[in-house]
């Protein structure tokens, strides 16, 4: 595999398991009350960390899991666990209430008021939703696969690393126009129904763990749905 190839399958595959666009709704649902310089500081520090996290892992790859002596599959279930909770407080209450007292503020404050709603943000929305297991996984298995290219290869990868960041930003950058659009009736109807698609996520998250940390416990099938006859 040549290094145009190498950085294109690791930007495809990274986007799709990202899924910035995907995840533009949520995004706007937790910055509703933002102003759009506040929505846009928000969507670039989320970026940064994603990128930063990303860059981190695909430089020491299992090194940090295997210091602490955690296995792919336990911190995959970990992340679904992080999920479940998440979807289940879009789907039975007020998605906003736990963003409650940080209303936005002027242009003024809009720096500190950013970096408030992005240390709300960072559990569990940038991590583990945003960047999950799979997406760390594909970030260390790739690392390896660079590897045979030299400084080369992980120079590609990190390009790829800072692409998908660069959508995920210019994706967020969206979600005011869809807070508009959708009113606050309509984010509300969005969002619950959004967190039923995360707490099926999240099942998924744990199958998939358990599937891989047992032998026979979970039907391949289900642990990784359509990808078999």
């Amino acid at each position: 595999m040549d290094l145009v190839q190498l950085g294109v399958n690791f930007f495809v595959a990274l986007f799709a398991l990202i899924d910035p666009i995907g995840n533009i709704p949520l995004f706007a649902a937790a910055t509703s009350d933002a102003t759009s310089t506040q929505r846009r500081q928000i969507a670039v520090y989320i970026t940064i960390f994603a990128v930063l996290f990303l860059a981190f892992f695909h430089v020491t790859g299992l090194s940090l899991l295997r210091f602490f002596g955690i296995s792919l599959p336990a911190f995959r279930i970990a992340g679904g666990v992080l999920l479940f909770l998440l979807g289940l407080d879009m789907t039975r209450s007020d998605f906003l209430s736990v963003f409650a007292g940080m209303e936005g503020g002027g242009a003024s404050d809009a720096g500190s008021y950013a970096r408030r709603r992005f240390e709300k943000l960072l559990v569990p929305f940038a991590m583990p939703l945003l960047i999950g297991p799979g997406a760390i996984s594909t970030v260390i298995i790739q690392a390896g696969e660079a590897q045979a290219h030299g400084w080369a290869g992980h120079i590609v990868g990190l390009c790829a690393i800072v692409a998908v960041g660069l959508t995920m930003v210019a994706s967020f950058f969206m979600s005011g126009a869809l807070s508009r659009l959708l009113g606050k009736v309509g984010m509300a109807i969005v969002v619950r129904v959004l967190g039923l698609v995360v707490c099926a996520m999240a099942v998924q998250f744990v199958l998939a763990g358990a599937n891989e940390s047992t032998r026979g416990l979970i039907r391949p099938a289900v642990a990784q749905p359509y990808t078999h006859p």
